[in-house]
């Protein structure tokens, strides 16, 4: 088996080695960038099963990294690193398609079992069904595309995944436990409150300007996207 190839995006010398160490004994190749332009870089010259990217870089700020790599790759997972612990950094990430985040200083064992999560996600969803259709609405796990009437629509990168979950499960009352564990990951640490944020989300991008609504709240249980044509 092809070990997996993770991108070091840290300025810390200490701190990108230390990283490097550990993955190695996990068993993942790595390579360290330590600045903003050389990563984007390599992020356009290399696959990468995963990138571990700092906010605050020289060159080019790893905010602005994120941004260029989306409009290129929508696929590879992306966790931040950053020192900051202000709410305005994380949302700006995760809304420029950061799959996660990590505030420093973290411990490493909880950053590896985040590293383990996303890249089993992104197995299973490359892995996963090539299409999944409810009624005009199409996803294209291959191409990470949605769409409803042949209009694309954007989505981030925890938005798909949890459309994803959704469909495969399509018909099937949801918790929000399932729904963390499942998309966010069994070592999220937060509000379950987050699955309500993304579930508002998702009905403003695939539900709010069409004629029927897929998604459907199930009043203290949870949610689910409903099939009408079954």
């Amino acid at each position: 088996m092809t070990q997996p190839m993770i991108l070091i995006v840290e300025d810390e010398s200490k701190l990108s080695r230390v990283l490097q160490i550990e993955l190695g004994y996990e068993d993942y190749q790595t390579e360290i960038a330590d600045n903003g332009l050389d990563a984007f870089r390599l992020m356009e010259e290399k696959e990468w099963d995963l990138v571990l990217l700092d906010i605050m870089l020289p060159g080019l700020s790893g905010l602005e990294v994120l941004r260029r790599f989306r409009r290129i790759n929508q696929h590879t997972p992306v966790i931040l690193l950053t020192a900051r612990d202000q709410i305005y950094d994380k949302v700006s990430g995760l809304d420029l398609g950061a799959n996660d985040y990590v505030t420093k200083p973290f411990q490493i064992e909880e950053l590896l079992a985040r590293v383990r999560v996303h890249l089993r996600q992104n197995v299973q969803i490359a892995s996963g069904e090539e299409e999944l259709v409810v009624g005009d609405l199409q996803v294209n796990i291959g191409r990470r595309e949605v769409s409803r009437v042949d209009k694309l629509i954007d989505l981030t990168p925890r938005e798909f995944d949890l459309l994803v979950y959704l469909l495969k499960n399509k018909n099937l009352v949801l918790t929000r436990e399932q729904l963390i564990e499942n998309v966010w990951g069994y070592d999220y640490v937060g509000d379950t409150n987050i699955v309500d944020v993304y579930i508002r989300y998702l009905r403003q991008k695939i539900d709010k300007d069409f004629d029927e609504a897929y998604i459907v709240t199930v009043r203290g249980v949870g949610y689910t996207i409903k099939d009408q044509g079954e």
